[in-house]
């Protein structure tokens, strides 16, 4: 059997490979600490819970519209009206399988062959697998820690081709957390419109932010943004829904119409009850989020202590999400038991092997001279990790 070349050419998620990988080690039995996991550690909340369990035996089981329940669709239109000030309709809406689903719609709904995509790194994993199997072209461009991994104009400027149509933004920033400031953002926005781009913002973080950050909704920044701008959210990570598999975009009408056709011919609508799930997420208590976010906030404050102690290790305090990314690039060339590290996937598999510690390396995120460690995960588990983490270095 020959298989196409738009899937064979595709790089395997890293992020899902380490978590299986650790997965397997703990069902032998094996005492694997796993700072791998996306995804929150906490259970979905009560009532976004029952919510979908009355909405099945209300028979809530059937086939829903291809873009999502009208009152689904409503309510996000809602939260982007109230809470971000946001003048949205329910036409403005399109709900699918998760927000990596959103993106891929997104992606084939707009991209052309050879057009080309921004994609400021460190980058999530799918970005740029997602742009290929839409036909276009991933244009890399690197930021570091001297930006706090947030790119600049002037960098966007220096890759950009008359190929050049969508930028893509990532803010709270998955590996980095990093996030961008007001100014920062309304710079983007001015380049976008100088360009004439399609700027896609991935907000899925957008309510895991520290420090009284300030979050900005980026279409808010101008009126001119609105039919260019495609925003793309879900109730993952906000609501501990992972699994739950709803996400959302905010798009001009066309967009969210062409949307639909895609879903039409593909998945159909995400699962009925879990939308149900969804609306009750948006529409009910919000103290569930705030509980989460302090948990988080606490645990990145350890996290940053406990990391400023290793040796040959330097980290970005991260405004946002639940990752940090390290720097680990004075540990390369260096030895134990006879075995050299030379990257970060030597390295990582150097701390799982030896203290059963997994990380994600970072050149899965462009990156290779970090690693990503995620702190959605209880603080007897982190202090355990850490303390593997510190020994297995100190080995090198």
């Amino acid at each position: 059997m020959k298989f196409a070349s738009r899937v064979t050419k595709l790089e395997p998620s890293i992020t899902l490979a380490v978590t299986a990988r650790a997965n397997a080690m703990k069902a032998k039995g094996e005492d694997v600490v796993a700072f791998g996991a996306g995804e929150p550690d906490f259970d979905t909340p009560a009532h976004i819970q029952e919510a979908a369990i009355k909405a099945m035996r209300d028979g809530l089981t059937r086939y829903t519209p291809a873009l999502g329940l009208p009152a689904l669709r409503a309510a996000v239109a809602e939260k982007y009206s109230a809470f971000y000030h946001y003048p949205t309709t329910p036409k403005n809406v399109a709900i699918s399988c998760g927000g990596k689903h959103s993106l891929y719609n997104v992606f084939h709904a707009l991209v052309e062959r050879g057009d080309e995509v921004l994609i400021p790194a460190p980058y999530w994993v799918s970005y740029p697998e997602m742009v290929k199997l839409a036909g276009g072209v991933p244009v890399i461009v690197e930021t570091d820690e001297d930006t706090g991994f947030r790119v600049t104009v002037d960098r966007l400027r220096a890759y950009t081709t008359d190929r050049t149509k969508i930028l893509l933004i990532n803010s709270p920033s998955n590996p980095t957390g990093a996030a961008y400031h007001r100014k920062e953002l309304e710079a983007i926005a001015e380049f976008v419109l100088e360009n004439d781009l399609v700027l896609i913002s991935d907000e899925i973080y957008e309510h895991l932010v520290f420090d009284d950050f300030e979050f900005v909704c980026f279409p808010t920044l101008a009126e001119e943004l609105r039919e260019r701008t495609v925003v793309v959210s879900g109730a993952s990570k906000t609501y501990a829904m992972t699994g739950w598999r709803i996400g959302w975009t905010v798009a001009p009408e066309g967009l969210i119409e062409m949307m639909g056709r895609l879903q039409d011919q593909s998945t159909s609508n995400a699962t009925s009850f879990a939308q149900a799930g969804a609306i009750a997420a948006l529409k009910g208590p919000q103290d569930c989020v705030k509980t989460m976010c302090a948990a988080f906030a606490e645990r990145r404050a350890y996290m940053m202590r406990r990391l400023a102690e290793l040796p040959n290790v330097a980290c970005c305090v991260p405004q946002g999400a639940f990752y940090v990314f390290p720097k680990v690039s004075a540990c390369y060339g260096r030895q134990a038991g006879g075995r050299a590290v030379d990257g970060s996937v030597a390295l990582s598999e150097y701390l799982l092997e030896k203290v059963k510690v997994a990380v994600v390396p970072g050149i899965g995120f462009g990156a290779d001279a970090n690693i990503r460690l995620s702190y959605a995960t209880s603080m007897q588990q982190i202090e355990k990790g850490l303390d593997r983490i510190a020994e297995a270095l100190g080995a090198l």
